[in-house]
């Protein structure tokens, strides 16, 4: 596991030298548009790893992407071999469909601490979600970024992440609904501060890859961000956002893809070749965006 290597994955040409919080977020944004989000392991008959050395192998050097556990512990790496002060904490993810936080955590994020200050740092989310800068960890206040107004609330020692949508309104060249989104405050995530290891994630890992009812069993997911927003590929659905398009909204775009433009898509739109034959999945109900 070379940092150089790293480096050329991401494209980041920058100085590393110091571990302040701008190369901190220059490096996070070159990994979140270069890295997409993704369960395509899965849709291909491959199991996901924890084992850092085959995360890195797989992201690093076979080009991939990965999920919250495989981004966010490569990412950890990455810092403390920088000389950042990062640690490991656990979030249960929000599902809006059922009003609820998940029961056990679910989610990898870390805690940087730079000049006495924490910053939440999560490489790991994708969608329309994924944070593009490293957050303070303060409560109560509005922090705007390129994707929204992202936030964090705190009640007993329970942190929760939120962000405020844009309205976003469809390409008229493609034959999508014509009603606007109203601009809606969602929930993303909750956590503690609690210190975690990385052990303590392994059956989070096995159970979203093989349960029947896992958000990442019942769909195939692939998101990139881009320089004025993102794309997913969840299923067949190829969708693209662009980012503060106009007065407060984002741009969308919806492609119904066939089976044989998958491979291409993804290797055009993701920069993504897959070894093993892909079968794309979409019959869950709750909806990314």
């Amino acid at each position: 596991m070379d940092i150089k290597e790293y480096f050329a994955r991401i494209s980041y040409r920058g100085s590393y030298d110091k571990p302040d919080l701008a190369t901190l977020t220059d490096i996070f944004q070159h990994h979140i548009r270069a890295v997409p989000f993704e369960n395509l392991s899965i849709h291909c008959g491959e199991s996901i790893e924890l084992d850092l050395e085959a995360t890195y192998n797989k992201i690093v050097r076979k080009k991939r992407g990965g999920w919250c556990m495989e981004n966010n512990h490569l990412l950890s790496w990455v810092l403390k071999t920088l000389g950042y002060n990062v640690t490991l904490l656990g979030a249960k993810v929000y599902i809006p469909e059922y009003d609820a936080y998940a029961e056990k955590i679910d989610h990898l994020l870390l805690k940087v601490v730079l000049d006495d200050k924490s910053y939440i740092v999560d490489g790991g989310f994708g969608m329309a979600y994924q944070m593009w800068q490293p957050m303070e960890l303060v409560p109560g206040t509005n922090q705007p970024q390129t994707p929204g107004i992202f936030r964090f609330l705190e009640e007993n020692g329970v942190w929760y992440l939120e962000k405020v949508k844009r309205k976003w309104v469809p390409n008229q060249s493609v034959s999508t609904s014509p009603n606007v989104e109203k601009e809606v405050c969602r929930r993303i995530y909750l956590f503690t501060l609690q210190p975690r290891d990385i052990e303590e994630f392994r059956a989070s890992n096995t159970h979203l890859q093989t349960a029947p009812d896992s958000l990442f069993v019942t769909k195939s997911i692939c998101s990139l961000q881009t320089a004025d927003g993102v794309r997913a590929l969840v299923g067949w659905k190829l969708t693209e956002m662009k980012y503060n398009y106009k007065d407060n909204m984002d741009l969308v775009e919806i492609r119904i893809l066939a089976d044989e433009e998958m491979e291409k898509t993804l290797k055009e739109k993701f920069n993504i070749t897959l070894d093993k034959k892909f079968v794309a999945i979409n019959t869950s109900q709750l909806s990314l965006f």
